[in-house]
């Protein structure tokens, strides 16, 4: 349990974004290449075939001058005319199935690529849920080993001023260690903060909890291996930070089936964890992306271009699926991927959607 996890790390690593629109644009490109040279010969040869039949209706006419001695070359004339058009006819045809062909090939070819780039946007939105998946992972498994620390199974059983003193002290160091975090709180039964790892920032103690949904569930864990996983919400005694909180049961002599004293609540500094995620995501800078993770309504939690956070709503196509991707009416391209979860963190229904310009 790093406090490396911070991702502070390198970005999401992808394939080369531009491989695939590269190829694409090469095969576009010398398909229509070739239909342009299709088109161009054709018209050669209908100008020749038009300059043959001139010809011919030119010996035609002379051959009606010379009389009877013109007869054998007016059918000549004839025939010469009626080549030229049987060319012009095979000329037009040509054009026109090699325009049709090339239109298709040209058709397949961006279909082809939109899927691709549709695919690598999927992947690229697993690999974003994946990675928040696996840090609140890290945070389940902090909560439930500090919850059976000493220190606060002690101040939980017996908050004396001492006993608080040690544990606000012992919470501290932990944040000293762990930078991923705002805060820890400490909480008796009845949802009030007995002790906090930043007193200094945040006068957290005293401070009553209980109307919190995560505290609420937290009461009613049955053992010291369950976890509790907070929907990321704006904390007013963070200083209306954003937040996910996490928390498990304090119990009697730090075991898992001990009874429940208290409760510890970990506050993971969302934001900014959440913003290296999206901003690391490696889309080209031709896909206009805007890179997001959604929670189970669809609420924005994270996005790359720091808008709609906690506020907007996305209109999300899922069609019963769990990750695909689609265009939209406007022609913008969605792509999306529903948490995986990772170990023991089931996830919360989120999903990690990147959402392309036309």
């Amino acid at each position: 349990m790093s406090a490396a996890l911070g991702l502070k790390a390198k970005p999401i690593a992808s394939e080369p974004a531009n491989d695939d629109s590269d190829i694409s644009a090469l095969i576009n490109r010398l398909t229509a290449e070739v239909n342009q040279i299709a088109v161009d010969k054709t018209k050669a040869i209908q100008q020749i075939t038009n300059q043959m039949k001139m010809l011919a209706l030119n010996a035609l006419i002379e051959s009606s001058r010379a009389g009877a001695q013109g007869a054998g070359f007016a059918v000549v004339a004839q025939e010469v005319r009626g080549v030229g058009q049987q060319v012009e006819t095979i000329a037009r045809e040509l054009e026109s199935q090699l325009t049709k062909r090339t239109g298709d090939l040209v058709a397949s070819i961006d279909r082809m690529s939109q899927r691709s780039r549709g695919e690598r946007m999927v992947d690229l939105s697993l690999n974003a849920i994946e990675l928040i998946d696996r840090n609140l992972y890290e945070r389940t498994c902090d909560v439930r080993w500090w919850a059976t620390d000493s220190a606060l199974v002690d101040c939980a059983a017996s908050p004396d001023a001492a006993a608080v003193s040690h544990a606000s002290q012992r919470l501290g160091v932990i944040l000293g260690a762990y930078t991923v975090y705002l805060d820890l709180w400490l909480c008796d039964l009845d949802g009030n903060v007995i002790a906090n790892g930043r007193a200094d920032r945040f006068r957290a103690v005293g401070q009553n909890v209980a109307h919190t949904k995560w505290f609420r569930e937290a009461k009613t864990l049955r053992s010291g291996d369950d976890y509790v996983a907070g929907d990321v919400e704006n904390q007013p005694l963070l200083g209306n930070a954003q937040v996910a909180t996490y928390c498990a049961s304090v119990r009697a002599g730090g075991q898992a089936n001990g009874a429940p004293i208290g409760v510890l609540a970990i506050h993971f500094d969302w934001e900014a964890q959440a913003r290296a995620i999206v901003q690391g995501v490696r889309v080209g800078d031709s896909d206009k992306a805007r890179v997001l993770l959604v929670d189970s309504n669809l609420r924005v939690i994270a996005a790359s271009d720091g808008q709609g956070i906690l506020s907007e709503r996305i209109s999300l196509s899922l069609n019963g699926q769990r990750s695909g991707f689609y265009q939209d009416g406007s022609g913008t391209l969605v792509a999306f991927h529903a948490t995986p979860g990772y170990e023991t963190y089931r996830g919360l229904g989120w999903y990690g959607v990147i959402v392309c310009g036309a």
